[in-house]
C-alpha cells in the first residue's frame, strides 16, 4: 500500500442522473460496477433505492416493484450475487424493525420473506445498528440496539450482544434462524460496530472480525469468531490500534480490512478515565488491519491536518463499498453541526485505489490493415486508463501465395481439390482444417461498455437498467491529457434503457448490418444477431471472443433489431488461424542486452485503440510526466514511427489507477496485412430452412481485386477435440462464387458443439482472389444452454 502521503483520493464530479439527497445511517453493497444504496435518514428516513454506476459516473433510480420495504436506517444490508437482503433498522424514531426483505436486483423485485424461528429460543428482536454479514449461504447477525420500552416515544436503549445465523435458500428465499452455541468469551454488547468475514486463500477457516462500536462509550476492541468452531477470541494485534469509534465503515480488499471515519474521542480526552463525559467528534482517519498478520497500519492519522479538497472531510454514518481494488465512500453526517432540525450531511462521493490494478487480458485484434491495427482488451474495473506497448523484433516470413492454401494460416490443411457441391460431407480427414485455438483469459460474452451485465449472474429474462454508449471510436483522443483531469470515471451524455433483455444481446458491428436501426430506448427482441466481422489478417484471436466495436457515432447507443424473419442467433468475428505462440511478460524498466525493446503506443482512456504509430524513446532520456501516481513519458517530446505492411508486432497492455501502472498482460502477436490479399467476409447470417440452415455473408469490404471463390468450413467432432477441446478441426462444406450456401442436417449432425462459453456451432468463411485466401470470418451459432442436437 502506498505511504499515507501518497494516497491518491479522488472526488468524483460531473455525475449524471438523479443524485440522492445527503443522509447518514444508509447502507450500500456492490454488484459488479454498481453501487446500490438503500435507506438512511436526514429530513426523514429515505425509502428509495439508488444505484450509482461507477463505470459511467451515473446515478439512477430503478423502477422497483413487489413488497417494497419501508424506509429504514442503521439496518443490515448484504448482497449474495444479484440478491440483496435487508434486515431490521429504525423505521421511525424509537420504533425499530426485525423484518427481512429480499431484493432480486436482476429484476428490481422486492419480496418480504419470513424465515422460520430458531428451533429453540426467540427470533431476533427489533433493532438498529447491528452487523449483518454474509458468508456462503448464511448470514450472521450480531448485536445492535433495542428499545427496552414498548412505547416508541419513550426510547430506553438496550445494547445487545446476541448472535444469530440465518440460512439462505439457493437463488431466492431463506430457510430460517438458528442460535449457534459459541465457545469462549462473547464480546460486550454494542451497536454501530462493524463486522467483516475473511478466509485465507490457502488454508484456515472463515473468521468474522468485529471492531469498535458504541455501548454508552465508543469501543476500540477487536474480536474474532471462528465460524467453523464457533469460538470467540480477542486476537493479539501489532501496530497502532485506531481510536475508539462507532458509525465507521469496515471494508475488506484482499487480506486487509480498511477502517474509515466514524465518531472518535476529541483530541486530548482520556476515554479510560471518563468515557461517558468526554467530547466526541467525527474523523477522517484511515487505517487497515492485515487479517493474515493482525497488524494495524495507519494511513491517515487523526492528528493529520486536513488539506483543502485533498481527501474526504470527517464524517460518520457514511457508506463504503469495495469495487475491485477501489473503495468508494458516499455521504454521512459531518460532526454535530445542525441545519434547522437536521444534521449537516456530506453530499460528496470519493474513491481511493488501494493497490495497483491487475493485468488486463491479452490484446485482441478487431481489424488489421496494411498499416494499422484496431485492437481491444477486456476492461479492468475501476481504472483510469491503459498503457499499450508494442515490440517489433519478430521473425516473420512472407505469407504463401499458393492458391490452394490460405495465407497466414499455419497448420491448416486446405482441400486441394474443389468440391462441386455444398452438401457433400467428405469422408477423408484430408478434407479438414486443423486449427489451434489461442489460450486467453476468459472474456465477457458481450463487453458493451457502461452497461451492468447482470446476465452473467442470473437466469432472469426481465432486466431493467440504463445502457450508455461507448466512446470506443475516439481512439487517439483518449491519451495522457484526458487522464490528468482526475474527474473520476468518464461520462457519456446519452442514456437509454434496455428492457426485457432475453438470452441474447446485440453488439454494434464494425461493418454494416442490413437491419433496422432503432432508437436509444429499445426493446431487444429474441431474434437478434450478435456480430462482428472485420479483417484480421494474421490475427491471434481467441475463438470465444465476441469483439465489440462502435463504428462511427460513439455518442449514440444504437441497437440493431432484426426484421421479423426467423433468423438464428449467431456470434461472429473475423479470425485467422493463430500463427504464433503466447508468452508471459513482465514490465521492463530498462532494456538489457538480449531483452525485448518495448515502445509505447500511448495511454488510452478506454479499452480499445487504433494503432498506426508508436513512440520512440531516446536512449538515456526518460522525459517523464505524471498520470496519477504513474510516471509516463511526455509523448509530445517523442518521435513517432509508422507501422509498415506485412510486419509482425507484439502487443501488451497494463492498466493504470491511482496507485500507478499495474502488471502487463500476456503478449499477443499480430501482423499487418500484406497488400493484395482479400479481407474477411462480413455480415454473416444464419437462418433455418427445410434442408438445414442457410448460411450467407457479404463480400469483403477490401477485396483487393476480383474474388475468385469463397470457402466455408464447419468445426466437426473428432477424437482430437475430445482430448483437447481447444483444438478445433474444420471441414470444408462449401467452395464457390456464391455468397451463401446450404448446410444440411447431415452435415450439422457431425458438428462440434463448443461449450467453452455459451454452447455454439463454429463456422469459418474466407475469400480468395488472385493472390490467394485472406483471413477467415468465424461465426458461433448459439445453441442454447442444453446439449440438444442442432436444429432442435
Amino acid at each position: 500500500m502506498a505511504a499515507p502521503s501518497l494516497l491518491n483520493w479522488r472526488r468524483v464530479s460531473s455525475f449524471t442522473g438523479p443524485v440522492p439527497r445527503a443522509r447518514h445511517g444508509h447502507r450500500a453493497v456492490a454488484i459488479r460496477e454498481l453501487m446500490i444504496i438503500f435507506g438512511g435518514g436526514n429530513e426523514g428516513i429515505a425509502d428509495e433505492l439508488h444505484v450509482y454506476n461507477t463505470a459511467t459516473n451515473q446515478w439512477f433510480l430503478p423502477a422497483v416493484r413487489g413488497d417494497i420495504p419501508p424506509g429504514c436506517a442503521a439496518h443490515g444490508f448484504v448482497c449474495d450475487g444479484t440478491r440483496i437482503l435487508v434486515f431490521g433498522g429504525m423505521v421511525e424514531y424509537g420504533r425499530y424493525s426485525n423484518e427481512l426483505y429480499e431484493l432480486q436486483a436482476s429484476r428490481w423485485l422486492w419480496k418480504k420473506v419470513k424465515p422460520h424461528p430458531p428451533p429453540s429460543g426467540l427470533p431476533p428482536c427489533p433493532r438498529l445498528g447491528h452487523s449483518f454479514s454474509l458468508y456462503g449461504n448464511k448470514c450472521y447477525l450480531f448485536g445492535g440496539l433495542a428499545n427496552e420500552s414498548e412505547d416508541s416515544n419513550n426510547n430506553v436503549p438496550r445494547y445487545l450482544n446476541d448472535f444469530y445465523e440465518l440460512e439462505l435458500q439457493h437463488g431466492s428465499g431463506v430457510v430460517g434462524w438458528s442460535i449457534p452455541v459459541t465457545k469462549g468469551v462473547v464480546p460486550s454488547p454494542r451497536e454501530s460496530h462493524t463486522a467483516v468475514i475473511y478466509c485465507k486463500k490457502d488454508s484456515g477457516s472463515p473468521k468474522m472480525y468485529v471492531f469498535g462500536g458504541m455501548c454508552g462509550a465508543r469501543l476500540d476492541d477487536l474480536w474474532q469468531l471462528d465460524l467453523e468452531t464457533m469460538s470467540w477470541s480477542k486476537p493479539e494485534t501489532k501496530g497502532t490500534v485506531p481510536l475508539p469509534r462507532s458509525l465507521h465503515t469496515a471494508s475488506v480488499i484482499g487480506n486487509k480490512m480498511y477502517i474509515f471515519g466514524g465518531w472518535v474521542p476529541h483530541k486530548g480526552e482520556n476515554t479510560e478515565t471518563s468515557p461517558h463525559d468526554c467530547e466526541w467528534r467525527c474523523t477522517s482517519s484511515f487505517s487497515y488491519l492485515n487479517l493474515d498478520t493482525t497488524e494495524w497500519t495507519t494511513l491517515v492519522p487523526d492528528s493529520q491536518e486536513d488539506k483543502k479538497n485533498s481527501r474526504p472531510r470527517p464524517r460518520a454514518g457514511h457508506c463504503a463499498v469495495a469495487i475491485g481494488t477501489r473503495l468508494y465512500f458516499w455521504s454521512g453526517r459531518d460532526g454535530y453541526k445542525k441545519a434547522l432540525n437536521s444534521q449537516v450531511c456530506c453530499k460528496d462521493l470519493w474513491y481511493l485505489d488501494t493497490e495497483k490494478p491487475p493485468a488486463p487480458s491479452q490484446v485482441q485484434l478487431i481489424k488489421a490493415t496494411t498499416n494499422s491495427f484496431h485492437v481491444k482488451w477486456d476492461e479492468v474495473s475501476t481504472v483510469e486508463g491503459y498503457l499499450l506497448q508494442l515490440s517489433t523484433d519478430l521473425p516473420y516470413q512472407a505469407a504463401s501465395s499458393d492458391s490452394s492454401a490460405a495465407p497466414n494460416m499455419q497448420g491448416v490443411r486446405m482441400d486441394p481439390h474443389r468440391q462441386g457441391s455444398n452438401n457433400i460431407v467428405p469422408n477423408s480427414i484430408n478434407d479438414t482444417i486443423n486449427s489451434t485455438k489461442t489460450e486467453q483469459p476468459a472474456t465477457k460474452e458481450t463487453s458493451m461498455k457502461n452497461k451492468p451485465d447482470f446476465k452473467a449472474l442470473t437466469d432472469s429474462n426481465a432486466i431493467l437498467y440504463p445502457s450508455l454508449a461507448s466512446n470506443a471510436s475516439n481512439h487517439n483522443s483518449h491519451v495522457v491529457d484526458m487522464l490528468r483531469k482526475n474527474e473520476g470515471p468518464h461520462t457519456s451524455a446519452n442514456v437509454g434503457v434496455l428492457s426485457s433483455c432475453l438470452d441474447v444481446r446485440t453488439v454494434i458491428p464494425e461493418t454494416s448490418v442490413s437491419s433496422t436501426v432503432s432508437s436509444t430506448q429499445t426493446m431487444v427482441t429474441q431474434q437478434t444477431i450478435k456480430t462482428e466481422s472485420s479483417s484480421t489478417n494474421g490475427a491471434v484471436v481467441k475463438d470465444e471472443t465476441s469483439l465489440t466495436t462502435f463504428s462511427t457515432k460513439s455518442e449514440v447507443d444504437e441497437t440493431y433489431a432484426l426484421p421479423a424473419t426467423k433468423i438464428s442467433r449467431v456470434e461472429t468475428h473475423a479470425t485467422a488461424t493463430p500463427f504464433s505462440k503466447e508468452t508471459p511478460s513482465n514490465p521492463v524498466a530498462t532494456v538489457k542486452a538480449g531483452e525485448r525493446q518495448w515502445c509505447d503506443v500511448g495511454i488510452f482512456k478506454n479499452n480499445t485503440a487504433l494503432v498506426s504509430q508508436f513512440y520512440l524513446l531516446p536512449k538515456g532520456k526518460q522525459s517523464i510526466s505524471k498520470v496519477g501516481n504513474a510516471d509516463v513519458p511526455d509523448y509530445s517530446l517523442l518521435k513517432k514511427q509508422d507501422l509498415v505492411p506485412g510486419t509482425g508486432y507484439r502487443f501488451r497492455v497494463a492498466a493504470i489507477n491511482g496507485c500507478g501502472i499495474g502488471p502487463f498482460s500476456k503478449i499477443s502477436e499480430f501482423k499487418t496485412c500484406i497488400p493484395g490479399f482479400p479481407g474477411a467476409p462480413s455480415a454473416v447470417r444464419i437462418s433455418k430452412n427445410v434442408e438445414g440452415i442457410h448460411l450467407s455473408w457479404e463480400p469483403p469490404t477490401s477485396p483487393s481485386g476480383n474474388i475468385l471463390e469463397y470457402s466455408a468450413y464447419l468445426a466437426i467432432r473428432t477424437a482430437q477435440i475430445q482430448d483437447n477441446p481447444s483444438q478445433l478441426v474444420f471441414m470444408r462444406i462449401y467452395c464457390g462464387l456464391k455468397t451463401s450456401c446450404i448446410v444440411t442436417a447431415g452435415q450439422l449432425a457431425n458438428a462440434h458443439i463448443d461449450y467453452t462459453s455459451r454452447p455454439a456451432i463454429v463456422f469459418r468463411i474466407s475469400a480468395k482472389n488472385e493472390k490467394g485466401y485472406g483471413p477467415a470470418t468465424q461465426v458461433r451459432w448459439l445453441q442454447g444452454n442444453n446439449k440438444k442436437a442442432p436444429l432442435n
